[in-house]
């Protein structure tokens, strides 16, 4: 018996979609980041990318567990000295819901060249309208 291994020709990319309303936002972070990764093919190899995109739509719409909405902060710095900005989730959902999605799951991807790799395949839309209805995304689907 051998030990498969991928190999770049054989890969099939594939787009999924995932409806965020009503989602915390944690869970669907787990998920979309076990997808970019491959995790989810019996396939899977630490150091092959499979491709496969993810639609986030809905961004407007997640929620959040306990009291994160008020607690929980986003630090940005622009490098100067005292340019340290702080915005709580609350201004960030008002504002860039998106970028919420998308720090939650560039979180939980591998700080690495195939984690940045596996972010550019990541979109994120505010509303149910998205550009991607060529490419037949899959519904991915998964316990809330």
């Amino acid at each position: 018996m051998k030990t498969f291994i991928l190999k770049n020709e054989t890969i099939q990319p594939k787009w999924y979609i995932v409806d965020a309303e009503g989602l915390t936002l944690g869970r669907l972070a787990t998920v979309v980041a076990r997808v970019l990764q491959g995790k989810h093919l019996p396939t899977y190899t630490p150091n092959i990318s499979n491709r496969d995109h993810v639609v986030v739509i809905n961004s407007d719409k997640i929620k959040v567990t306990g009291n994160k909405m008020n607690n929980k902060l986003y630090f940005r710095h622009s490098g100067y000295t005292g340019n340290l900005k702080v915005t709580p989730l609350k201004d960030m959902m008002a504002t860039k819901s998106d970028q919420v999605i998308y720090e939650a799951v560039k979180g939980m991807v591998p700080k690495n060249r195939l984690g940045k790799a596996s972010m550019t395949r990541l979109r994120i839309f505010k509303n149910a309208e998205h550009p991607h209805t060529a490419q037949n995304p899959e519904v991915l689907k998964f316990e809330a």
